[in-house]
């Protein structure tokens, strides 16, 4: 049972956390915890969806169970797994034990048979590695479970998840079923990176998770960074919806923003001086944007100096000057960084592959 009479109760105690929430969303996410459904969360990133989680298990006391999910988890990192060198150290305990019992049959036969029907107990609860979905069913204690990125794993995986989406429970064919103690609260985000499967999304309520309005924007900056001055984060936030308006690779997310009105405190930015951010908008667009080429577009459309890369041709005359030609972004390996999580996880599982909301806290 969820302890929040409304949406309008848990939007105040999500508050309190620093959690900035509209009434909308806050109402999708009190219909969650009170239908005990399952809750995806989709948009870009950096708007807040996995802060949900978090605040969500303040404001409920409950214990956070987060899934990180990459290219190929599968479910020995995602359930459970045999822990073979406890099991290892408990068959070379029973070793002389063993020997006495097998002492009294004198056909290979008999033994082997005999050894068959024993029971070591080797394959029980006490030898499981217990995984984050596994250890959110077993848990005493309230939990919510936080599914993180579900849409950079395989539909495969989706297809594990179903059973405990829709039964709350973990099926281990050597031991049986275990059954969720209490019922989880369970938060999916995704970054819109791929479709997720109609299967997936049947067992859940889902709420798209985009940008706020300006003035819940600004209230989330002076939430989170309370040294900053309000013309500071005034500024700070305009700033980042004129970037968002542009064709770039990665826009300014909110935990983005929130990092340059830090930096912008940090600098002694001058709130009361219109002019101030104009000249530390180049170093506060190292916090905002990621890539080379968004750092150029960034320059050349707010008026700044032309990026490093563009070459300056001369021209002869209005008359006889050509047809602007759009000028393309070169792909370089800094531009496209590598999957840095699918590379440290390659060669880990998954069967030799290679492993890899709006008004939000960043």
């Amino acid at each position: 049972m969820t302890p929040f009479a409304s949406g309008a109760e848990l939007k105040d105690a999500l508050r309190r956390h620093d959690y900035i929430a509209d009434d909308e969303f806050a109402t999708v996410v009190h219909l969650a915890t009170a239908l005990e459904r399952p809750l995806l969360l989709e948009g870009p990133a950096g708007v807040g969806k996995t802060e949900l989680a978090k605040a969500l298990a303040a404001v409920g006391d409950r214990k956070l169970v987060r899934l990180q999910c990459y290219e190929g988890l599968d479910d020995s990192r995602a359930l459970y797994e045999w822990d073979y060198a406890k099991q290892l150290l408990h068959v070379q305990m029973l070793r002389d034990r063993i020997g006495e019992l097998l002492a009294g049959h004198a056909d290979l036969a008999d033994a082997s048979t005999f050894l068959a029907q024993q029971d070591f107990g080797l394959y029980s609860e006490t030898f499981l590695s217990v995984r984050p979905l596994l250890e959110a069913v077993l848990s005493e204690e309230p939990v919510v479970l936080l599914v993180d990125e579900v849409d950079r794993t395989e539909e495969s995986m989706e297809a594990l998840l179903l059973e405990v989406l829709a039964e709350r429970q973990v099926t281990i064919p050597e031991v049986g079923t275990f059954t969720a103690r209490s019922t989880p609260w369970v938060i999916l985000t995704s970054n819109d990176t791929r479709e997720l499967s109609p299967a997936l999304k049947r067992r859940c309520l889902h709420y798209h998770v985009g940008y706020p309005t300006p003035e819940r924007e600004r209230e989330i900056v002076t939430a989170r960074v309370p040294d900053v001055r309000p013309g500071t984060a005034h500024q700070i936030v305009d700033l980042s919806r004129s970037l968002r308006d542009l064709p770039l690779r990665k826009r300014p997310s909110i935990s983005e923003v929130i990092d340059a009105a830090r930096a912008a405190t940090v600098m002694g930015h001058d709130a009361d001086d219109p002019d101030s951010l104009g000249g530390m908008r180049d170093v506060l667009l190292a916090t905002l944007l990621k890539y080379t080429g968004d750092v150029d577009l960034a320059k050349t459309r707010l008026g700044g100096a032309a990026p490093a890369t563009a070459v300056s041709e001369p021209i002869e005359s209005e008359a006889s000057a050509p047809e602007p030609v759009p000028v393309r972004e070169r792909v370089t390996v800094a531009s496209r960084p590598a999957n840095t999580t699918t590379a440290v996880f390659r060669g880990r599982g998954g069967g030799g592959r290679d492993a890899a909301g709006s008004g939000l806290r960043g």
